[in-house]
């Protein structure tokens, strides 16, 4: 049995949210990694559409109360956990009330993206790594699901290097396809951090979702491609990733969970 320590972020885990296919994967993954003997740690956004009441959210008072810098603001961050019904995994969920409150998660309800989805990532992000320090919590793994999570990577190679919580963590980074087209602001100066030059962030240039994924991909130790059908232009990164990262295809089947096993203890190594 392996005793592995994993970090999953990620921007959606059923019961509480479901609109992508990573909230199904959230739920099956950790559930089987913590069966086969691993500690877990989940994280996701509290988004507004998830039932505080009806989920039982309660704030953990002594993680929040951090101010999380994303360009020259600094918002405060709330943390609150609910269990995962029928399973011993808790959930940590990353508040904060002027990015999380909306009644939705990406777009509003005329389906226009929220400008501000750049700063909900960079904010989530730096959370997830706050809180884990604040937890005392080493993880052995980081892995990260999906666009909102592609900074981790790049902050575990960089600002958080040398913290003794991180020095030894590994990030796995799972790709997942989408279909949205906006581009956002000054991208490269929101995300900057200490030990972070513009050398570093070339690939945030184009400043649209898809800089996030490929940042994700540069510096995670791990790219992990899901067997659906994916956009021309997703296909289009890991062919050019390809060159230079091992990408592993896991595909949703009765295999999955022995892959994962499988490929944390490899990475682990």
């Amino acid at each position: 049995m392996s005793k592995l320590r994993i970090l999953y972020a990620a921007t959606e885990i059923n019961p509480f949210l479901q609109t992508t296919k990573v909230a199904e994967f959230l739920n099956t993954l950790p559930q089987g990694m913590q069966e086969r003997g691993m500690e877990i740690r989940i994280f996701v956004p509290r988004f507004g559409l998830i039932n505080e009441r009806k989920n039982r959210l309660h704030e953990v008072v002594r993680l929040s109360g951090i101010n999380i810098a994303v360009g020259d603001d600094e918002k405060p961050l709330v943390i609150k956990v609910a269990s995962i019904p029928n399973a011993k995994l808790q959930v940590y969920f990353i508040d904060n009330e002027d990015y999380f409150h909306r009644k939705s998660v990406f777009v509003d309800k005329n389906n226009k993206f929220h400008q501000d989805n750049d700063e909900r990532a960079i904010f989530f992000c730096k959370g997830v790594l706050e809180t884990v320090k604040k937890l005392g919590w080493s993880p052995d793994i980081v892995h990260c699901n999906d666009w909102m999570t592609g900074l981790i990577p790049m902050y575990l190679k960089t600002t958080y290097k040398k913290d003794p919580i991180f020095k030894d963590a590994k990030s796995m980074f799972t790709v997942y396809n989408h279909n949205y087209k906006h581009s956002f602001g000054d991208l490269v100066e929101k995300v900057k951090m200490l030990d972070i030059d513009d050398s570093m962030l070339t690939n945030l240039q184009s400043a649209d979702i898809d800089s996030f994924i490929k940042v994700g991909m540069e510096y995670a130790d791990s790219v992990i491609k899901t067997n659906e059908d994916f956009s021309e232009n997703i296909n289009a990164l890991f062919s050019d990733f390809m060159l230079t990262k091992s990408i592993n295809t896991v595909s949703a089947d009765d295999n999955l969970l022995d892959s994962y096993y499988n490929l944390y203890n490899e990475l682990s190594r």
